[in-house]
């Protein structure tokens, strides 16, 4: 993705510096020196513009997360106002070549105008625009912080079952550039509205001379093309528009008021002084800091609406901060293990393999109490690759001579105890007569029932199984013969349905995982793993270059890639209509990035088959288990050590933050009455005098 990046970037920077003629005061005379000379002279500037760039990637992977979490999704109420009307504008309009040259300008063309805006103002010295449109174009990404955190509206492709995000899937390789910087769901505000907006503002309120009428003329150009722009690729909703266009207003409103105070502080003409006054004189520069400290003391000291208000609005960050803080850490490591090496769980039930000094220890925990400490469990004495299954309450374990079951509610009671032959693996099968225990073994498959009592199984005559699955009273199996089909059968019954897994991919994600060095081999296609319920059957398959999650609909009989074919997903998860997995995206094996090689956990939610990211961090996790209230999965951090945290779908905030939310309320409150009063009386006393 470098290549198309770094094409729209240079492209950006060059045309900037080709228009400086033309854009430039008639008294200007551009020189070499004034491009060195202009960083001294607006450092500040050029870093703020840096900053904002770098905080928004954080906050995008901060949204990623809260969506996950809360699911603060306001997209129905913005779909139920507008209906249907970016999808006429697309279909109207639609067109190969359209689509190419708007998609370049999206992006190539946003990071001219947002450069260029600071740019030529710094280049040609008119310090009281740059001034402005510095702040103007900071306070728009700062008053859109709280929509793209507490106000997530998705891009129109994503929701609109016609509409096709056009920009997006014009190719796997800026499709998946757009997939790593973009969350998908800050639609609102637009910011390629909100900033250009902001910067035609900000030079027809402050540009007295006119002598950046040509200038002006241009951004205003940009914004209509780009509203046009950002309908048709499939991106943004006509209320984005409007809601850019307001937080432009307003932020050009806050940089006049906050021009003045702000760069008398950070001035690059005065700043320099002031630290050299640190470096050669530090008792004059404290002595300096402690007479503002004093004044400041003595302004809240006898407070005007100015002070309360400021008070007012930190309060209200840190209750936001508070609460921001709390959704983004929703999952908690299970107490009690030492080193996990497996884990099963069931709704309400966590059964981890853990790797003791003493040995093998099967942990169990009861996840409907959160404090709740592990339970002990009698057991066989077992390895780490000893077979083990948990359904409802049962806990079946096995060593390579004993079969145990034990119900975990009275975890000191033996249900069931009989003599086993190292069996491969075990699940638990619920029948209309009762829990099943099936065993896979030397690739054939038996079954017992709660007594010990052998059933009948649908697969007599089939012995090169290679793994088993069950839900409710199916089971799914699949064979070394036929390694991509997979064979749904009822216990009690014979004969299986047979499903055949297309892990095929557009032929252009297949050559991008040939130009990184490992081409597709559809023919050596295998089955790695296989969840499964009564509505879906989900795999991952090898295909050599990558395994791949394919989902199938048993109602419609259709299937589908749930992840991108590029990158590896493994340890697939599915029920209560959710289907999780974890994967390296964005990895490219040819150009391996630190923040990519760590596994990420996924989710998507199959009744609005809207897909989010759980984690998003350079922290390895792996192994998720969709529970009903709950997801389980495994996370190693920086040194080595590996947890099982129980994430909850329904998020709660912790007693402290209750308890700063309820003060912080209160305290808003009396701060605001405080600051409207203190408002009148002094507008009252303004007009007496």
């Amino acid at each position: 993705m470098g290549g198309v990046y770094l094409s729209w970037l240079v492209s950006a920077l060059a045309l900037g510096i080709i228009l400086l003629p033309v854009f430039k005061p008639p008294w200007f005379t551009i020189t070499i020196p004034t491009f060195v000379d202009f960083i001294r002279r607006y450092w500040i500037h050029i870093a703020i513009v840096f900053m904002i760039y770098n905080a928004k990637d954080f906050l995008d992977q901060v949204d990623r997360i809260l969506m996950a979490s809360a699911g603060l999704d306001m997209t129905p109420w913005i779909y139920a106002i507008e209906g249907n009307m970016v999808l006429w504008v697309q279909q109207t309009f639609e067109n190969d070549a359209l689509t190419i040259f708007l998609t370049h300008y999206y992006v190539a063309g946003f990071m001219f105008i947002c450069y260029v805006s600071i740019f030529y103002f710094a280049y040609f010295d008119d310090r009281w625009m740059a001034d402005r449109v510095t702040l103007s174009i900071a306070w728009v990404y700062l008053l859109a912080v709280p929509f793209y955190l507490f106000f997530n509206v998705r891009v129109t492709g994503d929701t609109i079952p016609e509409m096709e995000t056009l920009a997006y899937s014009l190719t796997p390789e800026i499709n998946d550039w757009f997939r790593r910087i973009d969350p998908f769901s800050n639609a609102m505000p637009s910011l390629h509205i909100g900033v250009p907006f902001a910067v035609w503002l900000c030079i027809t309120r402050f540009d007295e001379d006119k002598r950046w009428n040509r200038y002006r003329h241009l951004v205003l150009s940009y914004v209509l093309l780009t509203s046009f722009a950002i309908i048709y690729l499939g991106i943004h909703w006509f209320l984005d528009i409007i809601g850019g266009m307001l937080v432009a207003v307003a932020a050009v409103g806050l940089a006049e008021r906050t021009a003045g105070p702000w760069w008398k502080v950070f001035d690059e003409r005065t700043i320099n002084s002031r630290l050299v006054t640190v470096l050669t004189n530090p008792g004059k520069a404290l002595s300096i800091v402690n007479g503002k400290i004093k004044t400041t003391i003595q302004q809240y000291r006898k407070p005007t609406s100015r002070e309360t208000g400021v008070l007012a609005i930190v309060v209200l960050i840190l209750i936001t901060s508070i609460i921001t803080w709390d959704l983004t850490h929703q999952s908690l490591p299970a107490g009690g293990v030492e080193a996990p090496r497996g884990v099963e769980a069931v709704d309400g039930w966590m059964v981890t393999m853990d790797d003791r000094v003493e040995g093998a220890l099967l942990v169990v925990h009861d996840l409907s109490i959160n404090s709740a400490s592990a339970i002990d469990v009698v057991q066989p004495i077992m390895r780490l690759d000893s077979p083990y299954a948990i359904s409802d309450t049962l806990l079946v374990m096995s060593n390579d001579t004993r079969l145990m079951v034990v119900d975990v509610t009275t975890p000191e009671i033996i249900t069931l105890s009989m003599s086993v032959d190292s069996p491969e693996q075990l699940i638990i099968a619920n029948t209309p007569s009762g829990p099943a225990i099936i065993i896979l073994k030397d690739g054939e498959i038996s079954g017992f029932n709660i007594e010990g009592e052998q059933l009948f199984m649908p697969t007599p005559e089939i012995h090169n199984i290679t793994m088993i699955r069950t839900a409710g009273s199916e089971i799914a199996y699949v064979t070394s013969d036929d390694p991509t089909t997979v064979y749904v059968a009822r216990i009690g019954t014979l004969g299986a349905l047979q499903i055949e897994i297309d892990a095929q991919a557009a032929q252009e994600q297949d050559l991008v995982l040939e130009s990184w060095g490992t081409p597709v081999n559809m023919s050596n296609a295998k089955i790695t793993n296989l969840v499964f319920n009564y509505d879906y059957v989900a795999a991952t398959v090898n295909v050599t270059a990558t395994e791949r999650l394919v989902l199938f609909d048993r109602d419609s009989g259709t299937q589908w890639l749930a992840s991108d074919a590029k990158y590896s997903v493994k340890d697939p998860s599915l029920g209560h209509g959710i289907l999780a997995w974890s994967v390296k995206d964005h990895l490219n094996p040819t150009n391996p990035q630190q923040k990519y090689l760590d596994g990420e956990i996924y989710f998507t939610n199959l009744e609005s088959n809207i897909t989010e990211t759980l984690t998003s961090d350079e922290i390895d996790q792996w192994s998720p288990h969709v529970l009903e209230n709950h997801l389980v999965y495994f996370e190693m951090d920086d040194e080595g050590t590996v947890t099982i945290e129980i994430h909850s779908w329904q998020p709660e905030l912790k007693l402290y933050s209750n308890i700063v939310m309820q003060v912080g309320t209160l305290a808003a409150i009396l701060l605001v009455f405080i600051n409207a009063y203190q408002r009148q009386l002094e507008v009252k006393s303004e007009k007496t005098r």
